[in-house]
Formats: C-alpha cells, sequence, structure tokens
C-alpha cells in the first residue's frame, strides 16, 4: 500500500523527510530500548537538559529508568573500535513539561569514531540542511567551547569561579562579568575579552574579524582555525544559509570540548534543534573516540503543523446498510490513488475538518 504524504501528519513528514536526508549521507537508524538503569543517567545528570528523571523497580530489583536522552544511550551500547559510525535514530524521550512528564518525539544523528574536520562539517551540514526541510525560514548559532576555555585559561580561575563566569556569558550580562573580574582581582583587559566575546553575535562575515583579535593562545588559535576551515567546508557543500557566532552558547565544559550549535525556526521562539562535540562524554565511558552529533526536538513543530479549523480530510463520505460495499471500496481506492485522503463515516462527525464530502447513502 502507499502512503501519500498528504495522508501523514506534519511531524509524520517531517520524520520521513529527516530519515531520508541521513541515509543519503551514509548514516543508518540506531535502534534502542526505552528502559536504561538509573545510573546511567544520574551519574550524568549535568549532561541533561532536564536532571528531573522517571523511575520504576524492574523485575529484577534494579533502579530503572524512561529515557531522558538519547546520546547517553548510545556512547553506551556502541563499541569503541576506532572505526567511524554514523547513525541516526527517531525516538521518544520523555522529560519534564511544567509540572507533568511529557513523552517528547527526537530525532537525530551521531557520528562516533576518528572525527576529523570533515566529519564536523557534514554534521554542521546536515543540522543546517535538517532545519531548511522544517521551516521557510531559520538559522544556526555556533559556539566553540574549546575557544572559550582557552580565553578563560589566561587567568587563574578556580572552578566555581569559572563556572560562574562562564552563566555571565551565557547571559550576555557585560556588567556582571566587568563585577566579577573586579571580585577576582582579574585585569580589566581579560574582563573586556570576556565581555565582547559574550556579546559576539552575527554572521562569519561580520563577526570572525572579532574573533580573530581576541585570539590570543594556542588553544583558541586552533578553535580558530577549525571555525574557519568548517566554514569554507560549508561553502563546498552549497549550503543556502551561512552560520551565526554566538559564544554565549556555553554547555559544561566536562562533557563538551570543541563545537556547539543551536538552530532555530522562524514562527517557533525556542531552539528546535542543539548538537556538538562531546569527546568527554566518552572519556567517561572509558572510550578514547570522538563524537559529534545533534538532535531535533519535533514536538516543538507542532505550532508550524495546520492552524486547529483546517481539514483533516480531503473527502469525507457518508453511507448506509443500503450502499454497495464494492461500490465504495472502489470509490475510496479511486480517490486515495489520486492523493486523496478519504474517511468513510455513517454519520458526519461534528469535530471533523473535511474540503468536500460525497454520499453514497442508498446507493
Amino acid at each position: 500500500m502507499t502512503f501519500t504524504k498528504k495522508a501523514l501528519r506534519y511531524d509524520e513528514q517531517a520524520i520521513m523527510r529527516l530519515r531520508t536526508l541521513y541515509r543519503q549521507y551514509g548514516y543508518t537508524q540506531y535502534r534502542m530500548s526505552r528502559f536504561e538503569e538509573y545510573s546511567l543517567y544520574s551519574e550524568n545528570k549535568a549532561f541533561l537538559a532536564s536532571g528531573e528523571i522517571v523511575t520504576f523497580t524492574g523485575a529484577g530489583g534494579k533502579l530503572m529508568a524512561l529515557r531522558p536522552d538519547v546520546t547517553l544511550s548510545i556512547v553506551k551500547n556502541t563499541k569503541d573500535s576506532g572505526a567511524l559510525k554514523k547513525l541516526y535514530y527517531n525516538e521518544n524521550v520523555y522529560r519534564p513539561d511544567g509540572h507533568e512528564f511529557k513523552e517528547q518525539m527526537q530525532v537525530g544523528l551521531e557520528c562516533i569514531g576518528d572525527i576529523d574536520i570533515y566529519s564536523m562539517a557534514e554534521v554542521i551540514m546536515l543540522a543546517c540542511r535538517s532545519l531548511e526541510l522544517l521551516g521557510e525560514r531559520s538559522c544556526i548559532d555556533i559556539s566553540h567551547m574549546g575557544y572559550t576555555n582557552g580565553l578563560l585559561k589566561s587567568v587563574e580561575l578556580a572552578p566555581a569561579q569559572k563556572t560562574e563566569l562562564l552563566r555571565r556569558v551565557s547571559e550576555k550580562n557585560a556588567p556582571e562579568i566587568s563585577s566579577l573580574c573586579a571580585g577576582y582581582g582579574l585585569g580589566g583587559e581579560f574582563s573586556e575579552n570576556v565581555a565582547r566575546l559574550a556579546s559576539l553575535y552575527g554572521s562569519y562575515d561580520e563577526t570572525i574579524a572579532v574573533l580573530r583579535r581576541l585570539n590570543i593562545n594556542e588553544e583558541t588559535d586552533s578553535a580558530l582555525r577549525e571555525i574557519e576551515t568548517i566554514h569554507s567546508v560549508l561553502q563546498q557543500f552549497g549550503s543556502k544559509r551561512d552560520f551565526n557566532l554566538d559564544f554565549s552558547i556555553v554547555n559544561d565544559l566536562s562533557y563538551y570540548s570543541g563545537l556547539i550549535f543551536q538552530g532555530y525556526i522562524e514562527g517557533i521562539p525556542t531552539k528546535v534543534l542543539s548538537g556538538g562535540r562531546y569527546d568527554k562524554l566518552l572519556r567517561k565511558f572509558g572510550k578514547n573516540s570522538g563524537a559529534v552529533g545533534f538532535a531535533v526536538y519535533l514536538d516543538l513543530l507542532e505550532r508550524l503543523s495546520p492552524k486547529r479549523g483546517s481539514p483533516e480530510v480531503d473527502v469525507l463520505i457518508l453511507y448506509d446498510d443500503k450502499t454497495d460495499p464494492e461500490k465504495l471500496a472502489a470509490e475510496v481506492k479511486t480517490l486515495t490513488e489520486s492523493g486523496q485522503a478519504v474517511r468513510v463515516q455513517r454519520n458526519a462527525p461534528p469535530d471533523l475538518k473535511y474540503k468536500q464530502i460525497k454520499n453514497m447513502i442508498g446507493s
């Protein structure tokens, strides 16, 4: 049986488009259990979007959890063979939504193994194209934890001080950055550099000169060259849109070591995609591979789906006991093969939206 896109919900169409895109670049589907031992998540709460987890006691007495994250499961269950693994998934996760937990669909991909500059550029290109498939107008914002960490390493900072300073960077709070640096006894130049990095935002062409001026050591230089090369590779891919640089995007330094990024679609006020390079997470699992990937939050796309009141089906067919079932089936076949969505009912549902009605009562 052939299903037309017209008969699919918006999120189902999105999954089909994204899966087709990832397969085109050699990614294979990864399937997993929806349950994991609670310890996997409790030991890596800083990696999770939320620290809240749904738990239950398994048959063997172990404390189990409904999966709040896909990446942790993939990292745990992927062998550290060194060979590059390109995986994509569409799985439900269970996360808090207000005062309740909600089942949310995620689609994403992970590239694990010997990660080089091409691998990173390909993942970012696929993130850009994922956004383009989902919305007419979109953008992707990129940061680099290596650059931020390199800048912070230019002075002596205690771990708690670094954490507090990173929080102010994520808030783009220049006055607080200055206040903290003064309280830590740090020089004015360092404070100005951190504030300038935190406030930096714009396209690659608009911002790269500032980033080059802030470059102060080997770590920032390495991150800068990585950003420049990835931009050049993306041009070769023919990406329709440039990326923005935004160093207020900050993730936990104990997990992320390189590029991190977020994606947005016009009409949705929050990020619909997030990803980055997370080699340090693999080290926590005793693995030497590198890793980069991203997730798309499909539940947020509900805001882009057709508005309530738009037709749910193209044709509503009404029938009764006198209707010839063979004629009814033939009519349904003709309509569906022409690409139309059809619903057959004895009576018209009061809340059903349709484009046209076909009456086969008594025929």
